[in-house]
């Protein structure tokens, strides 16, 4: 934030205030100090905020709303860990489908129950369920 500050990055400025308000507003809401993996959800659920954002903007053909969204959004990137690839989230996917046992839908919530905590802030849980349905139907 003070770097923010000093090179006066307003929107930069901004946004990281933004987070810090959300975190805090969560850690008086629950009375307690938030675990790295909780401020990552906080995180994660700002970044859901603005890509919706961004689509509404643009369908609403507001451009320049959807362009500070992107902005918002790049800032609360940098925070985020190491986003896993497609093909590492897949190799996940099958390993923990064996570990498992999955015979077939029935099994999909034990196998996202599995894996949410393995890829915690490194994958868009979107993503993951497609390709868990997609392999668990393809038994």
């Amino acid at each position: 934030m003070k770097a923010a500050m000093r090179a006066k990055e307003k929107q930069r400025l901004g946004t990281i205030r933004m987070l810090l308000a959300a975190i805090k507003q969560r850690e008086i809401d629950e009375q307690t100090t938030l675990s790295d993996e909780q401020i990552l959800a906080v995180i994660q659920k700002m970044l859901k905020q603005r890509k919706d954002s961004i689509t509404q903007y643009e369908a609403a053909n507001r451009p320049e709303l959807a362009e500070i969204e992107k902005t918002e959004m790049s800032v609360l990137q940098a925070y985020m860990p190491k986003q896993m690839d497609e093909t590492e989230i897949e190799a996940l996917v099958a390993k923990v489908i064996d570990a498992i046992g999955a015979q077939g839908p029935q099994d999909i919530g034990k196998v996202m129950g599995a894996i949410k905590p393995q890829v915690q802030g490194q994958a868009d849980m979107g993503k993951v369920s497609q390709l868990v349905k997609a392999k668990i139907s393809a038994l």
